[in-house]
């Protein structure tokens, strides 16, 4: 801050008083100036980060409905396998009707073993952290993306892990590789459809449940379950 006075004689303690009053007004003004627009820049830059940040979430939300639609189809489809192989082995039937029944099923049905997992942005909430505009946020808000950001962590790190408990990897590999010989065992078949199907249903679950938490971190539903709240 720099500030540029008139240079004049001071001939009586009144003029000193004015130049000095003068000098105090100049430096409130220029403090309060100063003050004024590094208020508006943070106050712009919030909403920046926030627009930013919304739009991220809903680009989320869509990528979570496309994979819970295409995860329900394909839980259906292993559904419907498994419940068969279970009633063929219900029935004691012999191990080639259940092996004819498992080819079936699978050319039928566009048999695969995979879950779709959404790709979850967090650079705009990212850019906000690093460039501190997220501190500028209300608090509120802010602590409505932090906690649906956190959420989006957590789930994803959970799925990591149920994968690694739930899943057997080599024996999944070695079924798919007996059913494209077409000499699947249809016990071991059917461990890996099971497996499969309760990954799905635990991913969908999870998904569903970050669903309802991205939901309510807009500002529109916020608004909404605030006020509901009353």
């Amino acid at each position: 801050m720099h500030l540029e006075l008139p240079k004049v004689r001071l001939e009586s303690f009144r003029d000193f008083a004015k130049h000095y009053l003068m000098i105090v007004l100049s430096i409130l003004t220029a403090l309060g100036l100063e003050a004024w627009i590094e208020h508006a820049h943070h106050v712009h830059a919030a909403e920046a980060a926030s627009l930013r940040i919304d739009a991220e979430i809903r680009s989320n939300l869509d990528a979570i409905e496309s994979s819970l639609a295409q995860d329900a189809r394909q839980a259906k489809r292993l559904a419907a396998i498994r419940d068969g192989l279970v009633q063929d082995f219900k029935a004691h039937a012999p191990e080639a009707t259940i092996a004819q029944h498992i080819q079936s099923q699978v050319s039928a049905r566009n048999f695969q073993l995979s879950l779709k997992w959404p790709t979850l942005r967090h650079e705009a909430w990212d850019v906000a952290v690093a460039d501190q505009s997220a501190s500028w946020i209300d608090r509120e808000r802010m602590q409505r993306y932090s906690a649906v950001y956190a959420n989006q962590r957590d789930v994803s790190t959970s799925l990591s892990a149920n994968l690694a408990l739930v899943m057997d990897g080599p024996r999944m590999i070695d079924t798919l590789t007996d059913l494209d010989s077409g000499d699947v065992q249809s016990r071991e078949f059917l461990h890996v459809v099971s497996q499969m199907a309760t990954m799905l249903d635990q991913a969908q679950q999870s998904l569903l449940s970050l669903q309802r938490h991205l939901r309510d971190a807009l500002p529109a539903q916020a608004d909404s379950t605030a006020a509901s709240r009353r």
